[in-house]
This record gives C-alpha cells, structure tokens and sequence, in this order.
C-alpha cells in the first residue's frame, strides 16, 4: 500500500502565523509611534508598547482558538452527516463519490 505525504495540507498553521506576525508587528509599532508623537516620555512609550503586545497576543490567541474550535465543530457535524447518509443510502453515497472522482 502507498501512502503519499502532501506538506501543502500542513501548511495552514504557516499562514496564521506569518499573518499574525504581520498584524502584530505592525498594530504595535503603530500604537508606539501614535504614543511617541504625542510627546509622551520613554517610560509611557515603552508601557504602552508592552501593553499592545500582550493585548494583540491574548487577542490572537483567542482568535485562532475559536477559529480553530469553529471549524472542527464544522468538520465534525459534516462527519455525522455523512454517516448518517451512508447508512440511510450507501449505495448513493458511493456513486457520489465515484461521481466526484470522476470529475477531477
């Protein structure tokens, strides 16, 4: 039996991070230059930058948890579904997925 390994279906968790990265790094100097140009004294600037990073942290993570938790409650009612069709109907369900294999 061949088992093929396809990287492209681990990538996911590449983009989150390169897009949080991203947001985090840019909402933050943001919020150090608005503070900066305010006339604001070192100790202000580097509070408020330490701020924005905890804040844009616990934000993204809770982000990418209800994402996450979101789409396996999406994967897992399809599964349920799919089951239920199977026992209701095999024989259509093979035909639709011969049917989809097919296609591509």
């Amino acid at each position: 039996m061949h088992i093929e390994q396809h990287s492209i279906e681990k990538v996911g968790w590449l983009r989150a991070a390169v897009l949080g990265a991203n947001d985090g790094i840019v909402s933050t100097a943001s919020l150090v230059l608005g503070v900066a140009s305010a006339n604001s004294n070192p100790s202000g600037v580097l509070l408020a930058g330490v701020a924005g990073l905890v804040a844009g942290a616990m934000s993204m993570a809770t982000g990418e948890y209800v994402s996450v938790s979101s789409q396996a409650d999406t994967e897992n009612a399809a599964l349920v579904q799919e089951k239920r069709e199977l026992e209701i109907d095999y024989q259509g369900e093979v035909r639709e997925l011969t049917s989809l294999y097919m296609q591509r």
